[in-house]
């Protein structure tokens, strides 16, 4: 069932998104060379604790995972597109980080994910996180009333596949309220006009997971967590929550 959010309640959203756009923005200034994925961990969750909110993905644990979820970000470096841990690993120069973070302010949840490259950047890294965000940036722009779910996954998958990018199968964006989980899911390919109605009110998390090679597989990594690609090519991921709102998208995790 898919909850419609009263205005106030958007509102609220947006408060606890602004936490985690700081959150995510501390760890990006934190990641260098050297530093720990758990180092930035510790940052994210400063953050959060600083601004009397929660972290949503400490002790989170889905049916599917081993064990809950270990971290307060999702720190996926190269290779790894999602769910990475936040371990004693070292960023190294050229590493390209995907940092996931989500916080609950007040009962009400926000979510995004950036992708950015430590030190010296290679060209094609470059050109893969930044249309990672292009990717997001069509999505975002088809969430509008009226609109289909379709229409965002077509947006995203078109943008995406004429690019030469590949996209993480089986996974997509999702509903976002109460719960970091909500309905509907949210697709990365899509057809035009199909799908469930968007109507004001709705809030999703919109993510593009893009591979540099073009493929789609992944494997599991021992943790049961870390997603890898299944070749080893690179992969950069953007996200975004939205609110569909009577006049269009609106970004609740700038």
């Amino acid at each position: 069932m898919v909850e419609l959010k009263s205005a106030a309640e958007v509102q609220a959203m947006r408060a606890a998104g602004r936490v985690v756009a700081d959150a995510l923005a501390a760890v990006r200034e934190a990641a260098a060379i050297g530093v720990t994925l758990q180092g930035l961990d510790a940052v994210a969750a400063a953050v959060i604790r600083d601004a009397g909110a929660e972290p949503v993905f400490l002790n989170y644990h889905p049916n599917w995972a081993p064990s809950p979820f270990p971290g307060v970000i999702c720190a996926s470096v190269n290779d790894a597109v999602v769910h990475g841990i936040p371990g004693e690993y070292r960023l190294r120069d050229g590493d390209l980080v995907s940092i996931d973070c989500g916080a609950r302010l007040a009962g009400w949840c926000g979510d995004a994910a950036v992708s950015f490259v430590v030190g010296t950047a290679d060209p094609a890294d470059i050109a893969l996180v930044e249309a990672a965000e292009a990717a997001l940036a069509h999505g975002i722009a088809a969430a509008r009333p009226g609109n289909r779910l379709g229409d965002i996954g077509a947006a995203i998958g078109l943008f995406a596949r004429g690019a030469g990018y590949g996209m993480l199968a089986d996974h997509g964006g999702h509903g976002i309220g109460r719960q970091m989980h909500e309905d509907p899911h949210v697709p990365n390919e899509g057809r035009v006009g199909k799908g469930m109605l968007l109507r004001p009110g709705m809030v999703i998390a919109i993510e593009p997971m893009l591979i540099a090679d073009g493929t789609d597989d992944y494997r599991h990594e021992a943790d049961g967590w870390t997603l890898r690609t299944a070749t080893g090519a690179r992969a950069a991921h953007s996200e975004h929550t939205v609110a569909i709102g009577e006049d269009g998208p609106e970004v609740l995790t700038r």
